[in-house]
């Protein structure tokens, strides 16, 4: 019995410390400042390691969760929490929601400290880093700790409320409203210290450029909940207010982390073993999807296996193990394209759905969807073949159903989320696009699971909220909606 209430104060005491512990950039190149200057720590100390940190967590449970639910790879075996058959132990909950939380103490301090110096550059920035790493809890779990979570300093909450995902939402877009309107007051050509940006090295203009189009990926996530209207921040962003809400131009405009190989910005899939990567083997979805268009980006993305590309499919009868066909390219482990956030090519399959909705009218929705398609192979360094966008599989036609053309436009966007966090799973459960197969080995009755539970600790360490949103939300379980996914 000691133990056990041993075991559930060091559970609360985690939750707290994550919520309480003081920013951090441990191991991390010194940027010239005089720490005698202000009693502060500088904004430009923070910024780096914080996103270095939220891209290296995201490309973890991107390579070990987003994969295998989407039919990425496959990690074979017939053993307890194979991902790619829809058993997922509670135990994964844990990992982002407690790194995201620590991240999102150090970019609220940056917006703090930057107030206090009177540096709006670095308050907006703040402001763009926490609605985005907000959107991936809110996406994963629901409703979360949002207006206490990260406030346990100031009002003593270390249990804090859990706010629903329809009142966080709203308030994220006025993060990303407040961040334009800063980024507006300052010059275009406003630089902060590169070595502080490891995402755009120091230039505001696209700071506010990224903050705007991750706003259109927001305000599109939640298209459907009519009582929010936000079709209508998307006409208002892409139709009617263009210059006072810049978006990426081109792929030199994509929000990437682009690991240069030297320390600290070194892709956490580096010092992997060849063999550990090799463990799971690509899923036949996505090689086939790729080799049936002759997409350049297989030899990038996939290697051979007895001197051709195919791969095993996702959900194959248990007990019944296919032959190990390709597996992810060991040269992705060193990739500095997998630090990607949201480029240029997602946001032009964005418009493209909004077109086809009929929310905007700037463009027809064809030129968006052969944009984004086209900027997806460019990215990865491919030309692309002059017959892609003509043949049968890729080629857009006006005639065809809502049906066909969201398939059209969410394969290639399943593409340009090679690698984002959790995106590709957020965009499934949203439209149904790709379209999946569901075979007999797929468990959880063939449903994709809808979020993940909620650490076990938690329920435990704030119990009250815990108990208070799982009556508010439904089942703690996988298969509870969350609110944007609700008719």
């Amino acid at each position: 019995m000691k133990l056990i209430k041993r075991s559930i104060y060091f559970l609360g005491l985690s939750f707290a410390t994550l919520m309480l512990m003081p920013s951090c950039n441990k191991n991390f190149q010194e940027i010239n400042t005089d720490p005698n200057s202000s009693p502060r720590v500088q904004p430009e100390n923070l910024l780096a390691p914080a996103i270095t940190k939220v891209v290296t967590y995201n490309m973890s449970r991107s390579q070990r969760i987003t994969n295998e639910l989407m039919q990425v790879t496959v990690n074979m075996g017939d053993g307890d929490g194979r991902i790619f058959r829809y058993d997922i132990r509670t135990s994964e909950a844990d990992y982002m929601w407690n790194n995201l939380y620590l991240q999102l103490r150090n970019f609220r301090d940056i917006y703090e400290f930057a107030e206090e110096l009177n540096q709006p550059e670095y308050m907006a920035i703040a402001q763009i880093c926490e609605a985005w790493i907000f959107s991936i809890l809110t996406d994963i779990y629901g409703d979360i700790p949002f207006s206490e979570a990260l406030r346990a300093k100031d009002l003593n909450a270390v249990r804090p409320v859990f706010d629903k995902q329809q009142d966080i939402y709203p308030a994220l877009f006025a993060k990303l409203e407040e961040a334009n309107t800063l980024l507006r007051g300052v010059s275009p050509t406003l630089k902060i210290n590169g070595n502080a940006d490891p995402v755009f090295g120091g230039d505001t203009w696209k700071w506010r450029q990224f903050g705007n189009s991750l706003y259109l990926r927001l305000a599109l996530r939640l298209a459907q909940k009519t009582e929010l209207n936000t079709p209508a921040i998307i006409k208002k962003i892409v139709d009617e207010s263009p210059i006072i809400y810049p978006i990426m131009r081109s792929n030199d405009d994509s929000a990437i982390l682009r690991w240069s190989g030297t320390a600290p910005y070194v892709s956490p899939f580096a010092t992997w073993r060849p063999a550990d990567w090799y463990g799971p083997r690509s899923a036949s979805f996505f090689i086939d999807k790729l080799n049936e268009r002759s997409d350049p980006r297989i030899v990038t993305w996939a290697s051979l296996a007895d001197g051709d590309y195919f791969g095993v499919p996702s959900g194959y009868p248990v007990g019944q193990p296919p032959v190990a066909g390709s597996a992810l390219h060991t040269g992705l482990m060193s990739n500095p394209l997998l630090g990607n956030i949201l480029n240029y090519g997602e946001l032009q399959l964005i418009l493209a759905e909004a077109a086809v909705k009929g929310w905007i009218t700037a463009q027809p929705a064809q030129t968006y969807y052969e944009k984004g398609t086209v900027a997806g192979i460019q990215l990865w360094n491919h030309t692309v073949p002059s017959f892609y966008l003509t043949s049968d599989l890729v080629a857009w036609d006006d005639s065809y159903s809502e049906f066909e053309k969201m398939e059209l436009i969410h394969l290639q966007k399943y593409y340009a989320l090679f690698f984002t966090d959790m995106q590709s799973w957020f965009e499934y459960r949203r439209t149904g696009h790709p379209v999946l197969p569901i075979r007999s080995g797929h468990l959880n009755g063939g449903k994709m699971p809808a979020r993940l539970n909620y650490p076990v600790y938690v329920q435990s360490a704030n119990r009250e909220n815990y108990t208070n949103a799982v009556a508010e939300q439904g089942p703690d379980d996988l298969n509870t909606l969350v609110w944007w996914q609700r008719p």
